[in-house]
């Protein structure tokens, strides 16, 4: 090694043969190598960049073309006689500057369906943008666990992502500013021994919201449940949440948990866990990413196929959400 220069790259080359027939086995192989970044070298073999996890990798499809009664074999190399390291590295950042290319074409068809970002037309509403935002985000943070050199294409997809994240950021804080004007604050005091009315079949939400109303706002509050078709029916006492047209229910992009929890201004650090908590059970949006959720949907689902009495339900899934509650004090 040189004097000032960095550790020579070592590589790793992969051979194999395999039976043409089943075609599966052969596509499996392949796909393997494709999704470790493996390009084809030469024609004949694969190659890698010398790393733990790619000798690993090369184990275990060695195995692999074995048990399809093939035959493969790999060697670690300190540099190709015929060869610079420059110019392998190059064609590593050749093939992954296609996907890239791919990647910003589909990027640009994605802009001009939405009519631009930043536009107040358009034929998407925010939550449907931020998600395939949000696919486009994870196909580049896989292609760069692949982009073994860095390519010059990665950064400047990296750059224009950010600068769409951000755009897109401030216009759902923009709509989501209208929605919380839309939010009326209500007194607790005005909301005492209500009779709270719902749809049947309780789940997350209602559940929650349910807890938060007997927890929070009516200590007294007792709970109804009713079929949509029966709201106009009710007397003008019952307070109907979580339903079209009931006085606490979805504003925007707000589950009723938050609703709720805004129009009654409550302030508890507890309760802005758990209202992100719901949305994300709720709403499913990607929004909220909090690891506790999938183990409370389980319980919650679990209470909804073994117990059919709406009111039994509703009053085990709010004994969950306040020992949820406690658990998060």
């Amino acid at each position: 090694m040189e004097k000032g220069k960095a550790q020579k790259q070592e590589w790793l080359l992969f051979f194999y043969s395999a039976p043409s027939k089943p075609v599966s086995n052969r596509m499996r192989i392949w796909r393997m190598l494709v999704k470790a970044g493996a390009i084809q070298f030469k024609g004949s073999a694969y190659i890698l960049p010398s790393s733990d996890d790619h000798y690993e990798l090369f184990q275990w499809l060695v195995s692999s073309v074995a048990a399809t009664q093939g035959e493969a074999a790999f060697v670690r190399v300190a540099g190709i006689e015929t060869m610079k390291d420059a110019e392998i590295v190059g064609l590593f950042d050749q093939q992954r500057e296609k996907e890239y290319l791919d990647l910003g074409n589909r990027l640009d068809a994605f802009q001009n369906r939405v009519g631009g970002v930043g536009k107040e037309a358009g034929t998407m509403d925010n939550k449907k943008i931020e998600e395939e935002l949000n696919r486009f985000v994870k196909e580049f943070q896989d292609m760069g666990k692949i982009d073994f050199f860095c390519s010059k294409g990665r950064k400047e997809l990296d750059k224009r992502l950010k600068a769409l994240g951000n755009e897109i950021a401030s216009r759902s804080r923009a709509e989501s500013a209208q929605h919380a004007a839309e939010i009326v604050r209500r007194r607790a005091a005005d909301y005492q021994g209500k009779r709270w009315v719902t749809r049947k079949r309780p789940f997350i939400d209602r559940m929650a919201s349910a807890w938060l109303i007997q927890r929070f706002i009516d200590r007294k509050a007792a709970f109804g449940f009713i079929d949509e078709s029966d709201v106009e029916g009710l007397d003008r006492d019952a307070i109907v949440f979580d339903m079209v047209g009931g006085e606490f229910t979805h504003v925007g992009e707000l589950c009723t948990f938050e609703v709720l929890f805004k129009s009654f201004g409550l302030k508890d650090k507890a309760l802005g866990v758990m209202s992100e908590i719901v949305h994300q059970l709720d709403l499913q949006d990607d929004k909220y990413r909090n690891p506790a959720a999938e183990g409370l949907r389980e319980i919650l689902d679990g209470i909804r196929k073994t117990v059919k009495d709406d009111h039994e339900a509703l009053e085990k899934g709010m004994s969950i959400f306040e020992m949820f509650y406690a658990a998060n004090r």
